[in-house]
C-alpha cells in the first residue's frame, strides 16, 4: 500500500492531472490512497480566520473538510477513484489493487496525536495515515523550490508543518518528497526523509 500526500498547491497547475494519470497506472499494480492537500479551500479558512478571529479548533476542523472539498474534485478527474473514509466503518482489509482518495471528516478529529491547530496539516495527517494503515511508503508531492532530504530544514521552510517530525519520530515510515514536476521519478526515486 502506498500513501500519496498530493499537496493542495498543485490546484492550478497542469501536472494535477498528469500526477493523477500517472497515480492510476501505479494503482494497477498496489493499493494507492491520495491524501488531498487543502489547497485554495484551505487559503479560505485561513483567510476567514484572519478576517472572523475563530478559534484554531474550529480553523483544523474547516481546514480537515478543506482537504476533502479537493478529494471530491479529484475523484472527479480521476474516475476509477474511490472514496476511502477513515477512521470509520471501512474494512481496510477489504481494499484492493486501485487508486482511492481519503475524504477525512469529523470523526479525525477525535485522533489524539492530531491536534488541532495549523501545526498539523495535512502532510502531518498523511503521515498519520500511512502509519494508521502500515502502508509501504509514503510519497509527497509539493510545488515547493526548497527541496531538502532533511526533515528540520523542510519545517524551517515552510515545506512540513511542524507536528511532522514528532509524528514521524514516532513511528517513522518511508517517506520520499518529489517536486511536482518529479512524475520521471516517481515512485523509488524521490528524496528519502530523514
Amino acid at each position: 500500500m502506498r500513501i500519496i500526500k498530493l499537496g493542495g498547491s498543485l490546484f492550478h497547475t497542469p501536472e494535477l492531472k498528469q500526477w493523477l494519470t500517472l497515480l492510476s497506472r501505479a494503482s494497477e499494480y498496489e493499493t494507492v490512497i491520495i491524501v488531498p492537500g487543502g489547497g485554495p479551500f484551505a487559503d479560505e479558512v485561513r483567510h476567514a480566520q484572519r478576517l472572523h478571529r475563530f478559534s484554531d479548533a474550529t480553523a483544523h476542523h474547516m481546514a480537515i473538510l478543506a482537504m476533502s472539498q479537493f478529494g471530491l474534485l479529484i475523484k472527479d478527474l480521476a474516475p476509477n477513484c474511490r472514496p476511502f473514509y477513515y477512521p470509520g466503518e471501512q474494512q481496510t482489509t477489504l481494499l484492493k489493487n486501485g487508486l482511492y482518495i481519503w475524504l477525512p471528516d469529523h470523526r479525525v478529529l477525535s485522533v489524539a496525536e492530531l491536534k488541532h491547530s495549523w501545526n498539523i496539516t495535512s502532510d502531518s495527517m498523511a503521515l498519520w495515515l500511512s502509519q494508521s494503515l502500515k502502508a509501504d511508503e509514503l510519497s509527497i508531492i509539493k510545488r515547493s523550490t526548497v527541496i531538502s532530504s532533511q526533515i528540520k530544514s523542510l519545517i524551517n521552510h515552510n515545506v512540513l508543518d511542524s507536528g511532522f517530525l514528532p509524528l514521524f519520530h514516532q513511528q517513522p515510515i518511508m517517506t520520499r518528497l518529489f517536486h511536482f514536476q518529479q512524475q520521471a521519478l516517481f515512485p523509488d526515486k524521490g528524496l528519502v526523509l530523514q
